[in-house]
């Protein structure tokens, strides 16, 4: 299965580093990345593919949740299926 990680906030060193390295702690592969800084904002979204994770996807996201209560950022997990559906016309 893949998920589609997004993360946004103040842009500060090591963002990419922490979300990458808690995924690879729990399994999860990334498979592409793209970010941006915009305006002294950090903008992210990576395609995870978490098959053969040792974690689940609700439990990767309550980690990312904590990551995120940390940080100050906001990251969000969605199932890659969940969200193709929400975005068919």
């Amino acid at each position: 299965m893949k998920a589609i990680i997004t993360v946004l906030g103040k842009d500060m060193v090591g963002i990419l580093a922490k979300v990458s390295g808690l995924c690879a702690d729990n399994g999860a592969n990334v498979a592409e990345v793209t970010q941006s800084i915009l305006g002294g904002l950090f903008a992210m979204i990576m395609l995870v593919e978490i098959d053969e994770s040792k974690t689940g996807i609700k439990e990767l996201s309550g980690k990312l949740d904590l990551l995120a209560e940390e940080t100050g950022l906001e990251i969000h997990i969605t199932n890659e299926e969940l969200f193709n559906s929400m975005h068919r016309i």
